[in-house]
């Protein structure tokens, strides 16, 4: 049984050979790259332990390919450890910047070398122990509650997993929907892969090409959120967000299965499946011009929708129990048990905010509380406190959110109290809000604004 796998790279044949008697007569098994473009195959086919990088060669340079590497998530797996015989301080510096193990000085010393591969892949090996463990303590991925709208939607994931096509999930904000995503990941046949998360609003638009697609010039190749997530998935959140540009550029690259990176030429080939979220009407915008229609059925191959929690308030009291043993586990604070009327006053309230707004409630009333039980009293004044911080209109805007999502939480709560305020009347409601009617139309359905019986157009 070997030590390990071993990926020298280096454009000296001498060089590698000695490495690699070496680290064989150890019980290692060598893989050999003489430059980057092997080095890079290699590493995908074969999934070395850890690699032992040159840093003076032909072409793209050993920083250069350790920067890709550090860019694209490898040096989390894998550790490398640079080689040179001509090393500077600044550029053993700039190495472990970018997430080198450690650097080894030629002619080698075989000591040096074989101490370095040690305790480089133990403390990778601890790594993945600590990141396992991280997982172990980590909330549940599966939807919580047991009501019937969860009992259809974890049948869903269910079926879902078993498939490798893209997945439209709808929901409002904080209803949990990239959690959904990582579950489908970890259960489908993409599991063993990386899971990508990006929110498409939370990027501004320079930045964003090169997030996304990558770059490419004359120090190297830099991929983007698509190619990281090669073999696996992609969660594009709030995909709506795109503007019209990258909504086709980006259905270009899906629907091809190859992108070329920003200031390169040759397509680089794609693998993977995409989870899209949204909590707007992507329907009724791809209907109405406002989100590319294309984009919209290569991406609506499976749609998967989550109720708010205000829909399914009888998964409370289960939830709440989730929430404090996870935090009085990770946070090591006092477990403290919800008296049945604390669990009555949470099931009673409105959520605006849905599963996030409870699961930052249970974490505060852990924090600031006691030993003793949670009584209705002190839900009720964390409840108050929570609006009151939230919002001093009391509309139930929470302030934490990203800008996007409270703003969509102020104009649904302000398209509520006027058409309220208009007795119903769609004219008056359009009027007092100053827009047009067939425009308030479409923002009422991507705000998840049902107009009941009793509305009136006049």
């Amino acid at each position: 049984m070997t030590s390990g796998r071993i990926l020298i790279v280096d454009d000296e044949p001498d060089i590698r050979g000695t490495v690699k008697e070496i680290l064989e007569d150890e019980g290692y098994a060598a893989i050999l790259a003489a430059n980057a473009d092997e080095a890079r195959a290699a590493r995908e086919r074969e999934r070395p332990d850890a690699i032992l990088l040159d840093i003076w060669m032909p072409g793209t340079d050993g920083i250069a390919l350790l920067r890709e590497w550090s860019a694209a998530g490898v040096l989390a797996t894998c550790p490398v450890v640079m080689m040179s015989g001509h090393g500077t301080v600044e550029t053993a510096v700039e190495a472990t910047r970018l997430g080198a193990w450690d650097f080894i000085e030629k002619p080698i010393s075989l000591a040096k070398l074989l101490l370095t591969l040690e305790r480089a892949r133990e403390a990778s090996r601890l790594r993945n122990e600590n990141q396992g463990l991280r997982q172990r303590l980590a909330l549940p991925l599966e939807p919580v509650g047991t009501s019937k709208s969860m009992l259809a939607l974890r049948a869903q994931l269910h079926k879902l997993a078993q498939h490798d096509a893209n997945v439209l999930v709808r929901g409002e904000a904080g209803t949990g929907k990239e959690t959904l995503a990582r579950w489908l990941h970890e259960h489908g046949p993409r599991g063993k892969g990386p899971f990508v998360a990006v929110a498409a609003g939370s990027i501004p638009r320079d930045h964003l090409v090169a997030a996304l697609f990558g770059t490419e010039d004359a120090t190297g190749v830099q991929p983007g959120l698509l190619e990281q997530a090669n073999g696996g998935t992609l969660f594009l959140d709030e995909v709506a967000d795109l503007d019209a540009e990258l909504q086709q550029r980006l259905f270009s690259v899906l629907q091809r299965r190859a992108l070329v990176r920003g200031g390169g030429r040759e397509p680089a080939p794609l693998d993977l499946r995409v989870i899209a979220a949204s909590a707007r009407d992507l329907d009724a915008a791809a209907k109405s011009g406002a989100f590319r229609e294309e984009l919209y059925y290569l991406l609506n191959v499976l749609p998967l929708s989550v109720p708010p929690l205000r829909e399914r308030v009888e998964d409370v009291p289960e939830l709440v129990h989730v929430y404090a043993d996870f935090f009085a586990g990770r946070d090591r604070l006092t477990h403290r048990r919800f008296t049945t009327a604390a669990l009555n006053r949470l099931r009673s309230h409105a959520w605006p905010g849905n599963v996030r707004e409870l699961r930052n409630l249970v974490q505060r009333l852990l924090v600031l509380g006691g030993a003793a039980d949670v009584e209705a009293a002190e839900v009720e004044a964390a409840l108050g406190a929570a609006s009151a911080a939230a919002t001093p209109n009391a509309a139930g805007i929470d302030f934490d959110l990203p800008l996007r999502e409270a703003r969509e939480q102020f104009e649904r709560a302000y398209l509520l109290h006027q058409l309220q305020h208009a007795g119903g009347s769609v004219g008056k409601l359009a009027k007092a809000a100053g827009m047009e009617r067939t425009h308030l139309y479409r923002k009422l359905r991507d705000l998840g604004v049902e107009l009941k019986n009793g509305t009136r157009e006049d």
